[in-house]
């Protein structure tokens, strides 16, 4: 397994909260191991589901056979869902290449597009400029009601239409088996549908196939993504002190819960993981955040950040937990070395610009400990699917284990219902 993950807490107890926070430490890691022990062995707790979705192939092959259909043709994909349908998908494309510099925003041969805002104009222009004859659609939505995805649907339904092709040949949805809107919509329309695993929410849904279609399109492996989830998830279910999910949470919940850090912070190193620090954001974010509980999210990217927001990091107020991600590529750009003599460039041989990242990285790291600034380093045994795929595992278990040290549920958005019930409301107004 060339996806392992290794976890540098260190510099976690830093600043003059850390004694505190490490005093409580100790206790909170008795309490996550219990905890952890317990949700491994809940066979009725929405982690289980989670888990059953990352052991699965059985899906696969449909999954493939559904992507090869929908790819066969096509220039472009568009990506309709909001964010759990939409954040892992793009993290995952990312991760291939997409929206990284120097690319064209075609990953596998394909332009990706992900389309999750809802923005008549932006999608109007989107809709007008490219060459619909060419141009795929993958609809994403557990419940299969989300208003954003199902307006953006017709009006790519009607514009395919309007350009006289047939809607069915031109998307995929992504859905429950329920009798849903989206489930309505693509029947009518005609076009396949691939099943959204019932018992897992859209946040934590990247190593269903709302994920791993994507990564099909992108050439990514599906088998070893979910691979290197399940072997973060052994040390999990083993409750091994190895298991970082463990002990990330148990500091997160003793940090809350001591007052003394009311913000974590993502911050990861290298391009191919800005979309992964998105995704992450929304599920601590959503999960936490409950009953007067939780910490606000937020995300950077190194090591271009270091000169826009590290100033603020450093010497602003304190209250931050800062994870740093070891995205530092070895050996990916080769440099004229006897030029680099004469600029007064010290390299080794073989030495490109990884290395300036790596020193960056590592005085990133250091700085902020010696500031009292809190801060862990993550590192990918490798930068594949596996390790990707432990990533993801990762943080959803560190997640859900600190969201079960602050008794609070991970699942569902309550809040966020009343808003959802006033656009309905608001809607049936306007028609009035």
């Amino acid at each position: 397994m060339t996806g392992h993950l290794h976890q540098d807490m260190t510099h976690a107890f830093a600043g003059p909260d850390g004694a505190a926070i490490r005093a409580r430490h100790g206790a909170m890691m008795a309490r996550a191991t219990e905890a952890a022990r317990h949700l491994a062995g809940d066979a009725d707790h929405g982690l289980a589901a989670i888990v059953a979705s990352a052991r699965r192939r059985d899906d696969l092959a449909p999954a493939r056979e559904a992507v090869a259909r929908l790819a066969n043709g096509a220039d472009a994909v568009c990506l309709f869902g909001v964010g759990g349908s939409s954040l892992g998908a793009q993290a995952i494309a990312q991760f291939a290449g997409w929206r990284t510099p120097g690319t064209d925003g075609r990953i596998n041969g394909l332009a990706f597009h992900a389309f999750d805002n809802l923005d008549a104009q932006s999608l109007k222009r989107a809709l007008e400029t490219l060459d619909l004859k060419r141009t795929r659609f993958l609809v994403v939505s557990k419940s299969g009601g989300t208003a954003e995805t199902l307006l953006q649907s017709l009006a790519a339904s009607h514009a395919l239409k309007k350009a006289g092709l047939d809607p069915a040949r031109h998307m995929l949805a992504i859905t429950e088996t329920t009798d849903n809107p989206l489930r309505r919509l693509a029947t009518a329309l005609g076009a396949p549908i691939l099943e959204h695993d019932a018992g897992v929410g859209g946040r934590f849904a990247v190593l269903t196939l709302v994920g791993m279609a994507p990564a099909m399109l992108f050439g990514l492996d599906p088998e070893k993504l979910r691979a290197g989830a399940m072997a973060e998830w052994g040390l999990f279910e083993n409750v091994s002190a190895t298991s970082s999910a463990i002990v990330a949470a148990a500091h997160a919940a003793a940090a809350m819960e001591s007052g003394a850090v009311h913000e974590f912070l993502m911050w990861p190193y290298g391009d191919r993981y800005e979309r992964l620090a998105h995704w992450w954001r929304q599920l601590f974010a959503e999960s936490i955040g409950k009953g007067g509980k939780g910490a606000a999210a937020s995300c950077a990217l190194g090591p271009v950040d270091q000169h826009s927001q590290l100033q603020l990091y450093l010497d602003g107020p304190p209250g931050r937990f800062i994870t740093l991600i070891d995205g530092c590529s070895k050996g990916a750009l080769a440099l004229d070395e006897a030029l680099a003599v004469k600029a007064g460039i010290s390299l080794q041989k073989g030495e490109g610009p990884e290395r300036l990242v790596a020193a960056q990285f590592r005085a990133t790291a250091e700085t902020l400990a010696r500031r009292g600034r809190p801060v862990r380093i993550l590192k990918p045994g490798a930068h594949n699917e596996e390790a990707l795929g432990a990533l993801f595992m990762h943080f959803m278990l560190e997640v859900i284990l600190t969201c079960s040290l602050a008794s609070v549920d991970p699942f569902g958005q309550p809040a966020v219902e009343v808003g959802k019930a006033l656009t309905r409301e608001y809607l049936r107004l306007g028609n009035r």
